[in-house]
């Protein structure tokens, strides 16, 4: 799994901490296994261009990505 390097909240000014677990998945459980896939990779690049934009994730992306993959049952 890929990750882009760590930008320091300095580099790119005041971090806005987004407090969560933030959105959920569980809802697209009954989803065909490949919608789920699918669904993962967006969650995915959702919370980087969040990232991208200066939020912090209070949630960590290890505890991010096991929550998701329980959520969404892959």
């Amino acid at each position: 799994m890929s990750r882009l390097p760590h930008i320091s909240s300095a580099e790119r000014g005041p971090a806005s901490v987004i407090a969560g677990p933030w959105p959920t998945y569980s809802q697209f459980k009954s989803l065909p296994e490949r919608d789920r896939w699918v669904l993962y990779g967006s969650a995915k690049a959702y919370r980087v261009a969040l990232e991208n934009q200066g939020l912090v994730m209070a949630e960590g992306y290890e505890a991010f990505i096991r929550r998701v993959c329980a959520e969404l049952e892959i």
